[in-house]
């Protein structure tokens, strides 16, 4: 039976006060196995002034009385992680392989950031001005919006949540329409761990809760993880209200290959900035740039090896390629490779929606490559977010960092090669926010990451992940005792 959930607001579950609700549908067989509430821009302005009334507590906790509750969330998470990842793989088609490791690296994510609730440290600044004490403090900006994504919504999530909230904010988030069940469970634990009521809120619904959400005078930041036109949007309702904003808006990311590269090193990484996740990810490598040296070799190769992917039900462990995660984007990836082929580039794999025993029911599209790409074709210059490879050959390092960065994006690359000077050089002249040299798709707590251009702004992870959440007040003391002159400034 498809489980019934409720919005979580001030610490309760309730349902929405306009009644409305929307399935989540499985897209490995189109079942529906739950059903999300639609919140109402009344049950949003709840939750915000909940998160109001919360936010002067919780940024006057300790740091230790929010590292324990993070670090009791990351156990529950813990806990609880296989079942999280049966209802994320359920809901968005992701294999069970690696949304099971989401969810251990989403607990690694709040240990990180619960160990730097007390390092939230300011400055005292030495001054020219006799008898002053100048200091630069840091402090929460008091309650952030976090809109995420269907393709990884607990992963996504936890970028933002754990640093937010470490740094002494309330957090209320909506999840995408198209995958929401995993972020209702977060607020379970949420509420498991012991949480005060307003300090973590969900308020699910599509287009409409968001923007209640977003273009709310009470949210003091906005985190948006999803496509430019929608972060443009968003942006634009934070500047009405004078709100900064936090975005993350995917990317067309050059994966590099140069002649000297260990060729069979090269190959996996490239399946894998590609294939893995179906594409269905930001950083996705779909343009494969190739020096003349290996080209050949290299289409050949990915080609055949496209055609060994294992496709079928995403909860069995042997499964290497789920579905897409929904109808519109099933329906989006096709278009892409209807265009590509209408525009010249020669098909090498794939092609199509994926058929055979155990596909027929879901969204599968065949991994699918187009050699002899252009970089001005559409395939290569558009994000398809699917399992869409465009190979482009280049001829030497100036003309692979023209193609790379010959792209409105800038959110991640990937360069393989043995030359180290090689390396360096193409490290510092590609444009993207992350660069991976000799792997791809490799993410650490520790280490932050962001875009540049039209791949948004701001930071997650890290130390600057923690900063993102935290804004400076500046206090000056005399000490002095002394009148001073009114009508001039003290410099």
């Amino acid at each position: 039976m498809a489980e019934a959930y409720q919005l979580y607001i001030d610490g309760k579950w309730r349902a929405p006060a306009g009644g409305e609700t929307i399935p989540a549908v499985n897209p490995f067989n189109q079942q529906v196995h739950a059903t999300v509430p639609v919140a109402t821009a009344g049950d949003v302005a709840d939750a915000v002034a909940a998160a109001r009334r919360a936010a002067p507590a919780w940024g006057r906790a300790t740091p230790a009385a929010r590292a324990k509750l993070l670090n009791a969330l990351a156990d529950l998470i813990d806990a609880d992680a296989q079942r999280l990842a049966v209802l994320e793989t359920t809901d968005n088609g992701k294999v069970i392989r690696e949304t099971s490791n989401q969810m251990g690296y989403a607990a690694n994510l709040f240990r990180y950031y619960a160990s730097w609730a007390d390092k939230v440290t300011g400055d005292l600044v030495p001054l020219n001005q006799a008898d002053t004490a100048g200091m630069a403090m840091r402090e929460p900006f008091g309650v952030i919006a976090c809109i995420t994504a269907w393709n990884s919504p607990v992963a996504i999530l936890c970028n933002t949540m754990p640093a937010a909230l470490a740094a002494g904010n309330c957090v209320i988030v909506k999840p995408s329409e198209h995958a929401s069940v995993t972020t209702l469970e977060i607020a379970r634990l949420v509420d498991k761990a012991g949480f005060p009521a307003g300090v973590f809120q969900v308020v699910t619904g599509a287009a409409e809760t968001g923007t209640a959400l977003t273009g709310s005078a009470g949210i003091d930041k906005i985190s948006f993880t999803g496509s430019p036109g929608v972060g443009r949007a968003i942006a634009q309702a934070a500047g009405a209200n004078l709100k900064p904003v936090c975005l993350e808006l995917g990317g067309k990311s050059p994966n590099i290959v140069f002649n000297d590269a260990d060729f069979d090193r090269a190959l996996i990484g490239a399946l894998a900035g590609i294939f893995g996740a179906t594409g269905q990810t930001c950083i996705a490598g779909s343009r494969l740039l190739v020096q003349r040296g290996v080209y050949d070799r290299m289409v050949e190769g990915l080609a055949a090896r496209a055609g060994q992917i294992r496709m079928g039900d995403p909860l069995l462990p042997e499964t290497e390629m789920g579905t897409a995660a929904n109808e519109p984007q099933f329906n989006r990836i096709l278009s892409f490779i209807e265009a590509a082929k209408g525009d010249g580039a020669r098909l090498v794999a794939g092609g199509g929606r994926a058929e055979g025993p155990g596909l027929d029911k879901g969204f599968f599209i065949q991994p699918t490559i187009f050699a002899d790409v252009r970089n001005d074709m559409k395939v290569a210059a558009e994000e398809i977010f699917g399992p869409v490879l465009s190979i482009i050959p280049f001829d030497d390092e100036e003309e692979a960092v023209h193609i790379a960065n010959d792209t409105p994006y800038g959110l991640a690359s990937g360069v393989w090669s043995q030359n180290i000077d090689r390396c360096m050089r193409m490290m510092r002249a590609i444009r993207s926010g992350v660069v991976w040299v000799n792997t791809y798709r490799v993410a650490a707590p520790q280490l932050p990451f962001g875009g540049m251009k039209d791949s948004g702004y701001g930071r997650v992870r890290g130390h600057a992940g923690l900063q993102e959440w935290l804004q400076t007040k500046t206090v000056f003391i005399d000490y002095s005792g002394d009148r001073r002159d009114p009508f001039s400034m003290k410099f």
